[in-house]
Order: structure tokens, then C-alpha cells, then sequence
């Protein structure tokens, strides 16, 4: 799609981003699901409602102007994924990460070419320089992209789950699943607390707009 194209596409209302830039999507589902965000607005805008929004507005102001450091940032939890540090008890929950992030590592070993090295408990494994290097030059260069890959690294504490949703080899439900195997696990212990699951929904809803960014921005 040709810059032109790309940047043919607004939201409505003359909206501009909070650095005064114009909020314009890349494509036109994508315009369109921003669309929805600010026609369901009343009387007063909640941008906590907004989470499409907000990422567009972030992307637009901060990652199109300078993508290196952000890519430079997500690049950072390859050397600390979440995948790779694992508990050795109890069984239930070593079952647990195994069986969510055992498929994410295998395939980033390979359709990546990264192998990278498991550490039990909080103990710190520095990984091989290669696996990083392999990984991070699947990092999108594309700023929507990126920026949409850089929210999934951050929420879920994993470069690799975000990877590996660019790459579709998960959704945001098991993009989801993964990043909360040991949160799920003590819920399942110690029953729900309800301000954690404000929280928790919160973040579902930023996780959901990312994952919207990533399918409609090809």
C-alpha cells in the first residue's frame, strides 16, 4: 500500500492526537475500528475506553517519529523473556508453563533460529548473542507494527509472545493465556481478588486493541 493510501485514512472529527498530529490509521478497517471507539463516546470522551486510541495516538506521536529506541526496548526482554524462567514445583504449574510456552520457544527455534536457554526459579541466564540477534530481526519495522508489537512486549513481559503473534502463530487468546500462566495458577489457588481483575480487564482490553492493530495492519 503506498504512503499515500496508507495516510488516506482518518478518523473523524479533525480528532488530533495529544502532539497535535492528525489521528489518521494506516488502513481503513483500521480507521474504522478507531471510528467505533469515538462513536460510542457520550457526552464526555473516556480514553480509558479508548484503548484503540490510545495505542494510535502513541504510535503517531512517539513511535513514527524515532521506531529505533522502541524497537531498541522490546529488543531488551529477549534477555529476560518470561518464557524462559520456569518454576520446578509444584507440578501443576510446571505442567502449565510447559504446555503454553514450550510451543512458542519451538517455534522460535524454528522459524526464528533462535534457540534461546531455560533458567529454573529467579536465577539470571544470559542468553546466546546469536538467539537474540535471530529474534530481534523479526522485530517489524513497519511503526504500527512495532508500536502494536512493543504494547503486547511489555503487557505480557514477553518479546517472544509478541513475536509470535506478529507472526500469527498465536491469537490474542493464547497470547493471553501465556503471559498469565502463573497469575491464572494463584488465582486458581487463592481464589479472585476484584481489584486485580479491574486491572486484569484493563489490560485484556490493551492487549485485544494491539492484536487489532497487528490484523489490520498487514
Amino acid at each position: 500500500m503506498s504512503r499515500s493510501t496508507r495516510a488516506r485514512w482518518r478518523a473523524p472529527r479533525s480528532v488530533k492526537t495529544p502532539a497535535k498530529n492528525a489521528l489518521a490509521a494506516p488502513t481503513q478497517p483500521l480507521a474504522q475500528a478507531i471510528a467505533v471507539e469515538w462513536d460510542a463516546q457520550g457526552a464526555r470522551i473516556d480514553p480509558a475506553t479508548m484503548p484503540l486510541t490510545r495505542i494510535a495516538n502513541s504510535i503517531i506521536d512517539g513511535v513514527a517519529p524515532a521506531p529505533e529506541p522502541v524497537a531498541e526496548d522490546l529488543a531488551k526482554y529477549l534477555g529476560s523473556d518470561l518464557l524462559c524462567y520456569r518454576v520446578g514445583t509444584p507440578d501443576g504449574l510446571v505442567r502449565r508453563q510447559t504446555e503454553h510456552w514450550d510451543p512458542l520457544l519451538d517455534w522460535a527455534r524454528t522459524a526464528l533460529g533462535a534457540r534461546f536457554v531455560l533458567s529454573e526459579g529467579i536465577v539470571f541466564v544470559t542468553q546466546p548473542d546469536n538467539a537474540i540477534a535471530a529474534a530481534r530481526a523479526a522485530i517489524p519495522a513497519d511503526a504500527w507494527r512495532l508500536g502494536a508489537a512493543h504494547v503486547v512486549t511489555t503487557l505480557t513481559g514477553s518479546a517472544l509472545i509478541a513475536l509470535a503473534l506478529c507472526a500469527g502463530r498465536i491469537d490474542v487468546a493464547a497470547a493471553w493465556a501465556a503471559s498469565n500462566v502463573d497469575e491464572d495458577w494463584n488465582m486458581h489457588l487463592w481464589g479472585r481478588d476484584e481489584m486485580a481483575l479491574v486491572a486484569r480487564a484493563a489490560r485484556f482490553a490493551d492487549l485485544q486493541a494491539a492484536g487489532t492493530v497487528l490484523a489490520l495492519t498487514p
